[in-house]
């Protein structure tokens, strides 16, 4: 027959055992590997954990240490670990902590048997704390979770995003099988070549999954680790490489055509009405599923968007303000001086142009440009313009726009002809540029991998037929979460009309990071600076 105590005596005993600072040591070591911001947590397979605590106690006090509260704790999350993502060393998160001489070898032997189980999976959890931290005047193990990694989404529960996080692994897993190393290094190359049209919307992807090939082939890494750590961080779409444009690259590669041939069936993918766009209307069940998901997410007012302002658009270079000549309206005005004669005489039609990439032009005119001018000669199919949303209030929908960094800015152009009267400009003629910016994406810092391009904002510059264009709201710039009921989007989009065309001066030419002989520049402009005035034709990005 077991003996039987008082509480009194328990709290007793306790008081002299440390268990207090066994409480305390397990919350600190969980905030300690969970300080970082966007630290993602593993389960593993390690089982039966509680029986293993009890069993490395002294005998005579294993019954007072048989809480069923403590127990639900250790058994559901004293197997969660952090994951070191250059050695995919795992570590336990709940036992790392100076432990009091009574419960060493308890504590000692989870560590152990955590720190050699094997990951199985992400830990999402909807609860802000873990365990119960007090029933009555009994106090027992728990943790604090911290806010960021409290999941909590209208659309899914914790365990659905679980089982997404599974599969999003087991994709990953699936290619690494199906692709070598040598072939993602020559897609690489072949990408960074700029040979490939619009190769640069996939060039971060590949990037990232030849990364990892290099961290996995590291001697003494824990692969399998590394692959979990790798598909539990990866930006959104990313372990998806066979499915999608990444792998149809690497399938050509592995089947050995030749370059010329890739290069016209990934520019034949890639072809801006084909790439990531639904070919079908929606079906009627995905019309009623997105209006179920935009009504949980509260994303109605979200999906109404307008043309942007020039003075909410983040720029990279504005003209310089005009300064008033008092000379201008006294007794010698008029009289052509040294300076002015000078200035007449260095007129850029003296001047031939000067090619030149758009790295160097930033980088070598920009800083010194008082004025620029576009020449609408040559330039079809370059214009664009940058849209934003009508309610600065509704959340974000645009991938890179954060409810903790807003940034609601996209933009569209026209995949066949796009000429300047269409937008509001005289041919061959010289237009003001108001501003110069890079494109929305590159405003803010974001897992988000899309084209890189900049924008020359025109004077007057507006989309003549823009209410036959839609409202811009294409797949490949909306969040994930929206990817089930894009093809609802999209047809949303088109049959609706941007907002905001009377304020409209955020629209200019869109020149696009892309090397490639598809790609269209021969964009030219006219600079004047302190020293007169220079014509630069830019031919490609760098």
């Amino acid at each position: 027959m077991k003996d039987i105590i008082s509480a009194l005596e328990i709290d007793h005993l306790r008081e002299h055992d440390g268990y207090e600072e066994l409480l305390e040591g397990i919350k600190q070591s969980f905030e300690k590997h969970t300080l970082q911001n966007g630290t993602r947590l593993f389960t593993t397979d390690a089982s039966g954990l509680y029986d293993l605590f009890l069993e490395n106690l002294p005998e005579e006090a294993r019954q007072h240490y048989n809480c069923h509260a403590c127990r639900h704790f250790v058994n559901r999350f004293g197997g969660l670990v952090v994951i070191d993502r250059d050695t995919g060393t795992q570590t336990p998160i709940m036992w790392d902590f100076d432990v009091p001489d009574f419960f060493y070898n308890a504590v000692s032997a989870l560590w152990k048997t955590v720190k050699k189980a094997k990951v199985n999976g992400t830990f999402v959890t909807s609860e802000k704390m873990l365990g119960c931290p007090k029933t009555g005047c009994w106090e027992h193990m728990s943790a604090a979770m911290p806010s960021y990694a409290v999941y909590s989404s209208p659309l899914h529960t914790a365990w659905q995003m679980r089982a997404e996080d599974a599969e999003e692994h087991k994709m990953l897993c699936m290619a690494l099988t199906k692709y070598t190393k040598d072939s993602v290094r020559e897609a690489l190359n072949i990408l960074r070549s700029g040979v490939l049209y619009r190769g640069d919307e996939l060039l971060g992807r590949v990037e990232w999954l030849y990364n990892l090939y290099e961290r996995i082939n590291q001697p003494g890494v824990n692969k399998r680790n590394l692959l979990w750590f790798a598909s539990a961080h990866a930006p959104a779409g990313f372990c998806h490489i066979s499915s999608g444009m990444v792998g149809t690259l690497l399938d050509d590669i592995q089947d050995g055509l030749p370059l010329e041939d890739v290069k016209r069936r990934f520019a034949e993918k890639m072809n801006p009405t084909q790439y990531r766009r639904p070919q079908a209307k929606p079906a009627a069940g995905n019309v009623v599923q997105a209006e179920k998901i935009v009504e949980r997410l509260g994303i109605k007012n979200s999906l109404l968007r307008r043309f942007a302002r020039l003075d909410e658009i983040q720029t990279i270079w504005k003209p310089t303000p005009k300064t008033e000549d008092k000379s201008a309206s006294g007794v010698f005005a008029g009289i052509e001086t040294k300076q002015s004669k000078a200035n007449r005489s260095n007129t850029s039609s003296r001047i031939p142009a000067v090619t030149m990439t758009w790295e160097k032009f930033s980088r070598t005119v920009l800083p010194t440009a008082k004025k620029i001018e576009f020449s609408t000669e040559d330039s079809e199919n370059l214009y664009s313009a940058i849209v934003t949303t009508q309610d600065e209030s509704a959340p974000p929908i645009i991938q890179w726009d954060m409810p903790d960094n807003r940034c609601p800015f996209n933009w569209y152009v026209y995949a066949g002809m796009s000429t300047p009267t269409q937008w509001n400009l005289t041919p061959h003629t010289w237009v003001e540029v108001t501003a110069v910016t890079l494109q929305p994406n590159m405003w803010v810092k974001n897992q988000y991998k899309a084209s890189e391009a900049v924008f020359f904002i025109l004077a007057g510059c507006k989309d003549i037929g823009y209410q036959t264009c839609g409202s811009a709201l294409f797949p490949e710039v909306l969040k994930s979460e929206l990817h089930e009921i894009r093809s609802t989007i999209e047809a949303y989009s088109r049959n609706s009309v941007l907002g905001g065309y009377d304020e409209a001066s955020a629209c200019g030419i869109r020149l696009q990071k892309d090397n490639s002989s598809l790609s269209r520049w021969n964009a030219k402009f006219k600079v004047t600076t302190e020293t007169g005035q220079t014509i630069y034709r830019l031919d490609r990005w760098d």
